[in-house]
């Protein structure tokens, strides 16, 4: 994907019926759902179901230089001369939200990002045994809030420890908001709750690693 992601560290395996709820989550979400196998979800969810609404300016078109074009349409015209692009904007975000671990899928990228992680586990106060990941299909500041908005919707139904990569300058920042449960790896991950990733969501200093 080419947006930010952000995994949900989990201290046991799913049960069924933490997986049909986080299936009925996902599916109430989207305005596009396939389901690859159990618990891997290829979605588009409209920003707004993220409480996202009234935010438009995150997706406000810049403007940039286009050429005139001979044969273009009224609106292709209309976009060249003003150097904005006007069709409307698709706030229907694409996302892969899937569960990986022993015995669901994915073993080996479980395996891979979980192979040395003494000091999170430290932190965790477990090993962890399962993951889901949610990664976005796009990179705009839009896809980094739903990003954010979305796994906190996810761990409300699944539980969890939201491992978030950050950016260099971030973790001071990151180290004073509520749900943070600690920050590891060089300054370089923040663990922490639902609530941090809300928290942080709304912070002015908010943008995800991609």
């Amino acid at each position: 994907m080419s947006g930010p992601t952000l995994v949900v560290e989990l201290a046991e395996p799913l049960s069924s019926a933490v997986l049909r709820e986080f299936r009925a989550l996902m599916v109430g979400l989207a305005s596009h759902f396939v389901e690859k196998r159990p618990g891997f979800f290829d979605v588009n969810v409209p920003a707004e179901r993220l409480g996202v609404e009234g935010r438009r300016e995150l997706d406000r078109p810049k403007p940039f230089a286009l050429p005139l074009l001979g044969n273009a349409s009224a609106d292709q015209e209309l976009t060249a001369m003003v150097g904005i692009d006007t069709q409307p904007e698709d706030w229907r975000r694409p996302f892969l939200v899937y569960l990986m671990g022993p015995g669901v899928g994915d073993e080996s990228t479980f395996e891979a990002e979980h192979a040395d992680a003494p000091e999170s586990e430290a932190i965790l106060g477990f090993r962890p045994t399962h993951a889901v990941n949610v990664s976005a299909g796009c990179d705009r500041e839009i896809d980094h809030m739903a990003t954010a908005l979305l796994t906190a919707a996810v761990m409300d139904v699944i539980g969890g420890v939201v491992s978030a990569e950050l950016l260099d300058g971030q973790a001071p920042v990151v180290a004073g908001l509520p749900g943070v449960l600690g920050i590891v790896d060089g300054e370089g991950i923040a663990l922490g709750t639902a609530e941090f990733l809300r928290a942080w969501a709304g912070h002015p200093a908010f943008r995800l690693l991609k």
